[in-house]
């Protein structure tokens, strides 16, 4: 049913709650530094009370990653993970909650353990669904950063979604769309490599095989800013924190309005938000019959 366009409809977009990263900021130490996130808890809490509130519903939120701060292994990660589970239980259980897996939530340098227990917790690393026509690809961009240890892992993923997207090819999606924790770039394809971004050769191929296959836009977190740009037609869309901030944005979440031509997505502070929901502008995309 869900491979039919049946016209527009919105999602919610957030990314890097990391419970713990604020109290590991601001002491400087960024190891040992997340034994307190009450903060995060707060704003969650307020993000998860917004979406509840909106009218009409959005067909999902999705989390890009950095769900936690506390790397495989360290000492407050399952209470980060529990308390992050209380606070989304809360979600309207109408709204499906979607996760992506970030580096602080399988490693910087993934294992199998490690993304076996990231899989326990929250779902596969990857894999894709429908909604409305549209076809939807989560991706472990870990897997593309660094995968010398489980190189049979990103193999695994490079097969699979290539299988994904001859799939969606058969199907005559409307648009297909990306998720994943680390964007292919900030703001230029051809910038330089950095922590935050994907190394140009393999960000290269990615961008390629995205554009061949007409994906229309990647959507990611890991920044804790706004940022993006565009190649060749796809979309790069980065999303600031609804955690801690590492730049001038305020916490907040990404709306995204998927229409029969383009997908129109704004960027709102968890107040505005809160206080004022959606603007006319994208409420009035929503209503148009096509």
């Amino acid at each position: 049913d869900e491979y039919q366009w049946k016209g527009p409809f919105y999602f919610i977009q957030g990314a890097d709650p990391q419970f713990g990263l604020m109290k590991a900021w601001t002491v400087g130490d960024m190891n040992n530094g997340d034994d307190e996130w009450g903060e995060e808890i707060k704003l969650t809490e307020q993000a998860v009370q917004a979406i509840n509130k909106l009218n009409p519903k959005p067909k999902f939120f999705v989390l890009c990653g950095d769900l936690i701060h506390g790397m495989p292994g360290t000492q407050w990660r399952k209470a980060q993970e529990q308390d992050l589970k209380n606070v989304l239980k809360n979600t309207d259980q109408d709204i499906p909650l979607v996760f992506v897996s970030g580096n602080h939530d399988v490693g910087n340098t993934p294992t199998r353990e490690t993304i076996d227990d990231y899989c326990t917790s929250w779902g596969d690393d990857y894999f894709s669904f429908w909604v409305g026509g549209v076809f939807f690809l989560v991706l472990n961009s870990q897997l593309y950063f660094d995968s010398s240890q489980c190189p049979e892992l990103k193999q695994a993923q490079d097969v699979w979604l290539n299988e994904q997207l001859a799939l969606a090819e058969k199907h005559k999606c409307k648009h297909i769309i990306v998720f994943q924790h680390i964007p292919l770039f900030l703001k230029e394809p051809d910038e330089d490599h950095d922590y935050f971004n994907l190394e140009k050769s393999v960000r290269q191929e990615i961008m390629e095989k995205f554009h061949k296959a007409g994906i229309k836009a990647v959507f990611s977190g890991h920044y804790h800013r706004n940022a993006g740009g565009s190649y060749r037609g796809l979309e790069m869309v980065v999303s600031s924190a609804v955690g801690c901030q590492l730049g001038e944005d305020t916490h907040g979440l990404r709306v995204v309005v998927v229409t029969a031509e383009k997908i129109v997505h704004r960027y709102y502070s968890l107040n505005g938000l809160s206080s004022q929901g959606i603007e006319k502008e994208l409420l009035d995309m929503l209503a148009e019959q096509n």
